[in-house]
């Protein structure tokens, strides 16, 4: 998880101690100093790094990205290959800021070649907070458990007040539906989500669809005179 095992040990020595938090402080600072730069809304795109080019889910990703890039949006993904490199793809390909955090792990993964703005995280916390400290809604693909990572820790955070409610997005609607369907079937009769926990969450199979939804949104937000609890220069994601 990071490039020193040692920083989630129970115990450590006073100067470990102070040369992890140094480090992880660091890097906190230059991701948020990173967001701060951005000079336009964003919106923060997840799916899975094993889904090949020829697929149809890499296919929607790609259009996806163009058409946030199209709309004046940039788009932050993990940085990494598979949905991340066909959203940050068609971004940069109609012109648009196409933004990487990507983190470092033993075999996956590399930068993909579509980025403007390339940032490696060492720590996944860090990188987690990037993601929601940008975006002013997020978009997720088909996945596997970083991916479901990232989704419940966006649903979290708004559930508990942390963030302000932005649209969370699940794209492809056969692939969520099983996750949808426990959710609905076995946590909301026994109590474990309410109703309004599940309103936090849009299905679509159409990309056109999850841009409109992120978009109205945004605007109704704007059009409120709310400030964007997500606007890179004001965000406070935790």
């Amino acid at each position: 998880m990071t490039d020193d095992p040692t920083t989630l040990e129970a115990h450590e020595s006073p100067e470990d101690l102070r040369r992890h938090a140094e480090m992880i402080g660091n890097e906190f600072f230059v991701g948020f100093a990173t967001v701060d730069e951005l000079d336009r809304p964003a919106v923060s795109v997840f799916g899975s790094a094993r889904v090949h080019r020829e697929s149809d889910v890499y296919a929607q990703a790609r259009e996806t990205g163009r058409l946030f890039a199209e709309a004046g949006w940039a788009v932050v993904t993990g940085g990494g290959p598979g949905v991340m490199e066909a959203a940050n793809r068609g971004c940069q390909e109609v012109g648009g800021l196409s933004i990487g955090f990507n983190i470092e792990l033993p075999h996956e993964q590399s930068p993909n070649p579509y980025l403007d703005i390339s940032l490696t995280f060492n720590h996944f916390y860090a990188r987690k907070t990037m993601f929601v400290k940008a975006a002013e809604g997020f978009v997720v693909f088909p996945g596997g458990f970083g991916t479901a990572d990232e989704l419940f820790e966006a649903l979290t955070l708004i559930q508990t007040g942390k963030v302000l409610h932005f649209p969370v997005i699940l794209f492809d609607s056969s692939y969520w539906q099983p996750l949808l369907d426990w959710v609905s079937t076995r946590a909301l009769p026994e109590g474990m989500v309410s109703l309004d926990d599940l309103e936090l969450l849009s299905v679509t199979d159409d990309p056109r669809e999850a841009l409109r939804c992120v978009l109205d949104r945004y605007e109704e937000r704007e059009g409120a005179g709310a400030e964007s609890p997500h606007d890179p220069r004001k965000a406070d994601a935790q």
